[in-house]
């Protein structure tokens, strides 16, 4: 019965331990102590007090994985695991190359780069390939899409 409680307590204790241990090992050694003891609590205490020992260590994991879903979250152990950074806009709109001039660094097939007044922009064409060292103008910008096309 000793071994059994103590399989149980150490499996749940490391099953606990899981948020703060990177790896899954801590997880999956705890999960196989829960494992081990329920199926010690089969062979020592008979079907009947096993399969209550199961039930119970079923109940107290689901009812231990939802209350680490709706409270881990925003408890302050989890403030080091969840990123607050912004979601959504990158900042990566570039209206101001609307109308830039530059030349092709590389062949746009139909996307390559261009360098405007000294930077290398990625670029795509509306269809047409355009060698390289020909002069391109900006005519769209859409989020990181830039458009260009080849000035005759």
């Amino acid at each position: 019965m000793v071994v059994i409680v103590t399989l149980l307590v150490v499996g749940m204790l490391l099953l606990v331990s899981e948020i703060f241990l990177p790896g899954m090992i801590a997880g999956i050694v705890g999960f196989l102590c829960l494992a081990l003891g329920v199926a010690f609590s089969f062979r020592d205490l008979g079907a009947t007090q096993g399969g209550i020992v199961l039930l119970g260590v079923t109940v107290l994991l689901v009812i231990g994985f939802a209350c680490w879903l709706r409270f881990f979250p925003e408890s302050s152990l989890a403030k080091p695991f969840v990123s607050e950074g912004q979601i959504g806009e990158i900042g990566t709109e570039r209206p101001e190359l609307v109308g830039q001039e530059g030349v092709t660094f590389t062949p746009l097939m139909p996307s390559g780069t261009a360098v405007f007044e000294g930077r290398h922009i990625d670029v795509v064409t509306e269809g047409e390939p355009i060698d390289r060292d020909e002069k391109v103008k900006v005519v769209e910008v859409e989020g990181m899409r830039v458009v260009v096309q080849k000035i005759a």
